[in-house]
Formats: C-alpha cells, structure tokens, sequence
C-alpha cells in the first residue's frame, strides 16, 4: 500500500512518475486517485500488471521531455544529445539530485518500505520558467 504521507506530500500534483519497484498494482490505482501516473518496472515489480510496464519510456511536460528508467547503470542514451532535459530513476533508493551539463538527475528515493538505513521520501519536479525545480521530500 501507499503511506498516507507520500499521498499528502502528492497532493496537487498534475502528473506522478514512477519510477519502479512498485510492489503491488494497488499503489498504481491510489496514485491515479491524486494525478495521471507514468510508471515503469523496477527489478522488484513481476507478473502480468508489471509484464505490461515498460522498462524505460520517455514523458512530455509541456514542450521538456523526461528519461524514466529504473536502474540510471542502464541508461544507453545521452540524455543530452536525444534532448532530454531530465532522467529519473530509482533503483539505488537514495534520494538524490544531480546536474550534468544540461540535463537534470534525480533519483526520488523510496516511498515505499523503509531501505536498508535510507530515507523514506519522494521527490516534486516543478517545471518554471522553463526550468526544472527539484525538491526532495522527507515523508517520516
């Protein structure tokens, strides 16, 4: 299941990228309740729900575009060239944010069971003034 914290701390979003190791469809369907979701299949996610979630998928905000893979040691593009203008991921569990040239990485960390002795967060990408502004969010 979803925290209710993580819950909150969506609240008011316009779009909620997922970026693997989901768990259960459930945690799909309460996302959908606050936001369109974009997700992908992390390591942990199996059977046939998670069979139909792609690996890795490109999302549109506006006119910016968002790489969204799960594990960034598989990413095979440069982010920068195929003109992206941020990659998230998620497998490492560990919040963080990160420029690179042009191109912003964030990794939202794990809102999920607690990780080993990690955070447990999700991170906001607001996008102004045709810049990403990314936050991390501490839930507990």
């Amino acid at each position: 299941m979803v925290r209710p914290e993580a819950l909150r701390a969506l609240r008011g979003s316009d779009l909620i990228i997922h970026c693997g190791d989901i768990g259960e469809p459930a945690v799909l369907k309460a996302l959908r309740t606050i936001a369109p979701v974009r997700a992908i299949r992390g390591n942990n996610d199996h059977g046939g729900w998670a069979d139909r979630l792609p690996e890795h998928r490109i999302v549109k905000v506006g006119s910016r575009s968002i790489y969204v893979l799960h594990n960034l040691a598989d990413l095979e593009i440069d982010p920068e060239t195929r003109g992206m203008t941020a990659v998230l991921s998620g497998h490492s569990h560990r919040p963080g944010i990160e420029r690179k040239g042009e191109v912003l990485f964030v990794n939202p960390g794990s809102a999920g069971p607690r990780r080993f002795k990690l955070p447990v967060t999700v991170a906001t990408l607001a996008l102004r003034s045709g810049r990403w502004t990314p936050k991390i969010v501490p839930l507990l």
